[in-house]
């Protein structure tokens, strides 16, 4: 009797969106969404007026055209050497154009090789996961707070208002020498991953997030958190994109040279 495993791949669905919130003027996110070769970015400018827009922005366009790779390690060579090339043209882009004044962008990455799951980020951008009823931040904030909470200085609940929770302490277009943080984990059917800038998760508290995620797709998910954070008064942009592994194939569904069997 022969004992034979399938492979079942897994259908990624996603939905999108960007807001100004409900205080500034001019929205300094960015995202990228190119499903196609399970590739997400959102970006989350700074600098003020113009200048927050431009550095976001030149992180999508810079990495808008990338393609998936042959091997896993390629993609992320590939987008280590475009951010490092980001960074540079900012600092080139801050002395020409405002005299020297910040310009800069957080940035997370998430992509899907496989059943390989990449994050990829700089900054206070996140991206959480949801499995099995349970809400789980994958990245970890580059910010004051997060290496205060980190070395035990504070505690959970005196981060959630510490007076320096907007101090980044990684950024793109912030110094000449960049460093990404990366991590690599394995993605199931049923995971439904959530990529954010700060403007979201600051308007909305953990329970409220992990309502909005429960058993719901991905428009729905959008459509609820944005809903929210907007209730909530949501005083800075907010970005997010929701990626959802939703289809396993049945057997009859997949080519014979798909099939794995086992003696």
């Amino acid at each position: 009797m022969k004992d034979t495993t399938i492979r079942r791949p897994i259908e990624w669905i996603y939905s999108a969106d960007t807001d100004v919130g409900t205080v500034r003027t001019e929205n300094e996110d960015a995202i990228l969404a190119k499903p196609e070769i399970g590739f997400w970015v959102v970006a989350d400018g700074m600098g003020g007026h113009e200048a927050g827009s431009v550095a976001s922005h030149m992180i999508i366009e810079s990495l808008a055209d990338m393609q998936k790779p042959a091997f896993m390690n390629d993609y992320v060579s590939e987008i280590e050497k475009r951010i490092n090339d980001v960074n540079h043209r900012l600092l080139e882009y801050s002395e020409i154009m405002l005299d020297g004044r910040l310009v800069g962008s957080t940035f997370i990455v998430f992509a899907i090789y496989d059943q390989i799951g990449i994050c990829m980020w700089m900054g206070d951008s996140r991206l959480y996961l949801y499995r099995a009823n349970e809400l789980t931040q994958l990245s970890v904030d580059h910010s004051q707070v997060a290496e205060l909470l980190q070395s035990g200085a504070i505690t959970e609940k005196e981060a959630e208002c510490h007076p320096d929770a907007n101090i980044i302490t990684r950024a793109v277009g912030t110094s000449n020498e960049i460093f990404i943080d990366i991590d690599i984990f394995n993605v199931q059917l049923g995971d439904v991953f959530l990529l954010c800038s700060d403007g979201l998760y600051a308007a909305l508290d953990k329970n409220q997030i992990e309502n909005n995620l429960q058993g719901k797709e991905p428009d729905e998910i959008i459509k609820g958190l944005f809903g929210s954070a907007l209730k909530n008064g949501a005083p800075d942009n907010i970005s997010a994109i929701a990626i959802k592994g939703i289809r396993e194939y049945s057997q009859k569904n997949i080519p014979d040279d798909m099939a794995v069997t086992n003696g």
